[in-house]
């Protein structure tokens, strides 16, 4: 029987790359984000690897909206075997300036919005004695980094939450694990280079040497084909004994 996978914030980015993934290994996506072109975009990745899509709109800010995509993926797509909790934004600045609406922003989108979506699936998943829940975290779910506090703070959140999904699902059928990368090469990241080249006056070569890739032994960005790959196999059932745990995809990062 083919499975659905539905994805947060895969419209873009590692979301998208890891939708891509999902696709090629024959499962059904349901698509979330925000873009404008969303529903063309899972269109298109349907139409590639010859598997059903549906998008949803939904803001993840907003409980009611996150129960409503999970409806519309059981009304379309049958089910929803594999949640990916991938949705996630960033702020940057040291605590004193650290606005209070971006503290909430985060804090709702990085880690509320995957209890509510993990809440939402969970009756359908209990009633097959099978799911799969794979939280999208960071490093620093697992490290921190001065002026991210939002960020680290989520992705600890969301390292809690994942435990508790693990120790309530192990007796039906339901895993609950954390993909936790280092730096990906995203257009947002690539933003960020730029940025940073131009604000310390030095080459984007120095930027991801000196600033962004500092704290990984292995000098290389993370692929989203990399995320895409370890994700397809905790929703496999190769994986099905493993669960609660965070696992590391950052060139060595959190060995140090």
């Amino acid at each position: 029987m083919t499975k659905t996978v539905l994805i947060t914030g895969s419209s873009s980015g590692i979301g998208l790359g890891m939708a891509e993934a999902f696709a090629q290994a024959g499962y059904q996506i349901m698509f979330n984000g925000l873009e404008k072109n969303g529903a063309e975009i899972a269109a298109e990745v349907g139409k590639k690897y010859g598997v059903k899509t549906h998008f949803s709109g939904a803001n993840l800010l907003f409980p009611d909206q996150v129960v409503s995509m999970v409806a519309e993926a059981e009304k379309h797509l049958g089910t929803v075997d594999v949640l990916v909790n991938n949705a996630g934004i960033q702020y940057v600045a040291p605590i004193d300036e650290f606005p209070t609406e971006k503290w909430d922003a985060i804090i709702g989108i990085n880690l509320s919005s995957a209890f509510h979506t993990s809440k939402a699936v969970w009756k359908g998943m209990k009633a097959k004695n099978w799911g799969r829940i794979i939280n999208l975290t960071s490093a620093h779910a697992l490290r921190a980094s001065e002026f991210k506090a939002a960020y680290v703070a989520a992705k600890h959140g969301v390292t809690g939450l994942t435990k508790v999904l693990a120790l309530e699902g192990s007796k039906l059928g339901i895993t609950c694990n954390a993909i936790c990368p280092g730096y990906v090469k995203t257009p947002l990241v690539e933003g960020q280079i730029k940025d940073q080249a131009k604000a310390h006056n030095i080459s984007e070569q120095e930027v991801i040497e000196k600033v962004i890739l500092l704290k990984q032994p292995i000098k290389d960005f993370v692929s989203v084909q990399d995320i895409g790959a370890l994700a397809v196999f905790l929703a496999s059932d190769a994986a099905r004994m493993m669960t609660g745990s965070s696992i590391p995809i950052e060139g060595g990062w959190t060995a140090q």
